[in-house]
């Protein structure tokens, strides 16, 4: 295992980091002011490393250091440096802010995107409208008389069996067997499934 390089000269001397993250879980805070001023450098840069964002960078770093203050007892120095354990926790908090903010992107250009699509096409209504009239209209005209009479006075204006009987001077069950014929005929006309 590779020994720690420091720029500045020879390694600070006091405890070492795995002995202060003890101190640390035992909730001593002066050992986690000694942790940060170790940590925080680091921590930082490859937070920045990997939001770029500078506000973003230094509000996940301190969320880091929360955690470390708080998980500081999961330390396990037979799985890897003090350090390494830290700068993982930065990593992971990191990617994790990438990953929200791009979730949160994608979700308000999806809403953007459903507020402009209008709900349905007003011209395409329109056009299915008028084609289905002129496909009822050209249906009726291959009904007879009594039904075509039959079925525009029950259907298109609402009157009874009775009504109609009484309208076109016909019995009432001349005209429920009329009715009965001409739905069929526009049924098959329309194409229409049962």
């Amino acid at each position: 295992m590779k020994e720690a390089v420091y720029i500045s000269g020879p390694a600070p001397a006091g405890p070492d980091l795995p002995e202060l993250l003890g101190r640390v879980a035992r909730g001593d805070q002066e050992a986690f002011a000694q942790v940060y001023e170790v940590v925080c450098g680091p921590v930082l840069g490859l937070v920045r490393s990997v939001l770029r964002d500078p506000a973003q960078s230094e509000e996940v770093a301190q969320e880091v250091l929360v955690e470390v203050w708080r998980t500081a007892a999961r330390f396990q120095a037979a799985r890897g440096s003090a350090m390494n354990w830290v700068l993982t926790l930065a990593h992971h908090r990191a990617v994790d802010r990438v990953r929200s903010v791009e979730a949160t992107t994608a979700r308000e250009h999806k809403a953007a995107l459903l507020d402009r699509t209008p709900a349905f096409d007003h011209v395409t209504e329109q056009v299915e409208t008028r084609l289905e009239r002129e496909q009822v209209r050209r249906c009726m005209r291959t009904l007879s008389e009594l039904q075509r009479e039959s079925v525009t006075l029950a259907y298109y204006r609402g009157l009874t069996y009775r009504e109609v009987a009484e309208l076109l001077t016909a019995p009432l069950g001349t005209i429920k067997t009329r009715l009965r014929d001409g739905l069929i005929r526009l049924r098959d006309c329309l194409g229409v499934s049962a």
